[in-house]
């Protein structure tokens, strides 16, 4: 029994030790072209993928691993870096600001142009597109304005030239308006009071608008250092094209002097499959069981 479970912590100790943490992956790179031919007598068949990278950018970021196509397993056999002159493209966003009367954007729209060309400072050169989505307006600021408002009433058929008669406050569209003067007729019976009312009113508006927009596109620069990657992959024909039959799983070896089953035998399964957590509570329980059939002898 003390060989089976010396047996079972050496399984779980390798196990538990493949165990590693994935690494950050670099930044993928992607081909500018991918060429597929024969190569040498036996015709094999080959891809060169091609890459365009500035000086400054990683180069393991090209990916390098083993894939399979058309029935075919490529593997890498060589990469090749060459340095050059040609044409270095890539995108760009430049960002305007300008001040505007008006903060519809409709008419803000109107007023951008559609497209600009523009020069980086490293010399790329391009014309940019107008991006309608990025077009955003806000306010400057508010300032209040006042108005002098008036209004005229007449009141006819008053006994007396008395103001107490004359209403001293009016609303006209809305506004309160007070009295400030008033004129008296008379037709010898009656008094008729025109009478004057005035106000202020005030109001809030923007004393201008900021529009921010967006022009993106692509930009190139002529006769610029540019590093071309080739991968070159081999290739091998695939065994079969049907779905690959799973692997017999390895059974832990038997104790030789144990002549009889202990039920540790469902055991082999779990370690083929790899599960450390599995694997760890299994020998843990086997380990228990064991000692148990141990004590009860």
């Amino acid at each position: 029994m003390k060989k089976r479970i010396a047996m079972l912590l050496c399984v779980l100790t390798a196990l538990l030790g493949t165990i590693t943490l994935p690494a950050l992956a670099a930044e993928q790179h992607y081909p500018v072209s991918v060429e597929e031919y024969t190569y040498g007598p036996l015709d094999e068949l080959r891809i060169n993928k091609v890459y365009q990278l500035s000086p400054s950018d990683d180069p393991s970021g090209i990916p390098t691993g083993e894939f399979d196509r058309n029935g075919r397993h490529y593997y890498l056999l060589d990469m090749v870096r060459k340095d050059e002159v040609g044409v270095d493209t890539q995108p760009n966003t430049e960002t305007i600001t300008m001040d505007s009367d008006t903060g519809d954007l409709a008419e803000v729209l109107k007023r951008l142009d559609a497209q600009m060309e523009v020069t980086t400072e490293d010399g790329h050169t391009g014309t940019l597109i107008l991006d309608h989505t990025s077009v955003k307006v806000e306010v400057k600021g508010y300032k209040t304005r006042s108005r002098s408002l008036s209004a005229t009433r007449t009141y006819p058929g008053l006994s007396d030239a008395d103001l107490e008669l004359v209403p001293k406050t009016i609303t006209d569209s809305g506004k309160a308006l007070t009295l400030a003067d008033v004129q008296w007729a008379s037709d010898g019976t009656y008094y008729t009071a025109t009478a004057k009312y005035t106000g202020t009113a005030s109001s809030r508006y923007a004393t201008g608008y900021t529009v921010t927009a967006s022009y993106t596109g692509q930009v190139a620069k002529t006769n610029c250092e540019v590093v071309t990657y080739t991968a070159i992959f081999g290739s091998t024909e695939l065994e079969g094209q049907g779905e690959a039959p799973m692997p017999e799983p390895t059974a832990i070896p038997e104790d030789p002097t144990d002549t009889g089953g202990d039920g540790t035998d469902w055991l082999a399964p779990l370690v083929c499959a790899g599960g450390g957590a599995v694997l760890a509570a299994a020998v843990f329980f086997g380990i228990k069981k064991m000692k148990g059939r141990g004590s009860e002898k």
